[in-house]
């Protein structure tokens, strides 16, 4: 399935660096979101939004933002809880609070217990028959 959200859409809600690629987190977001989000019943529009906060949790997680900065005399510090997976960034957080059949917090939970979650491919095309050698 196409990706749903646009590089720009996600960069409205990260501290973009300004070089990286953000299509690589796009990709494994929605990789993500078709897996464990779709059978619940999901309006496109959800789908997106759920979609964009993962992609925006994935770029996160390898540009993390300081929870402190400091410039001369001048400091600044944020506060917010964190936690593993999913909890460690405040977009992760959100994509859990959009996807309100719990799919996203269970593989989160699944990850931080050391469970192997569940992960299927399906072949949605036809089976070839060559029937020629009949």
């Amino acid at each position: 399935m196409a990706v749903r959200v646009t590089e720009d859409e996600v960069k409205k809600i990260i501290d973009w660096d300004g070089s990286t690629d953000i299509e690589p987190f796009i990709t494994a977001a929605n990789q993500i979101v078709n897996q464990v989000c779709l059978d619940s019943g999901y309006s496109d529009d959800l789908l997106k939004e759920i979609e964009r906060w993962l992609s925006g949790h994935a770029y996160v997680m390898t540009d993390q933002t300081p929870s402190e900065t400091k410039a001369g005399e001048a400091t600044e510090k944020y506060q917010y809880k964190i936690g593993l997976f999913l909890k460690q960034s405040k977009q992760g957080q959100m994509a859990m609070l959009l996807d309100t059949d719990g799919n996203l917090a269970q593989l989160s939970q699944q990850l931080e217990d050391g469970e192997n979650p569940s992960i299927t491919v399906s072949w949605l095309g036809e089976d070839y028959n060559d029937d020629t050698d009949s």
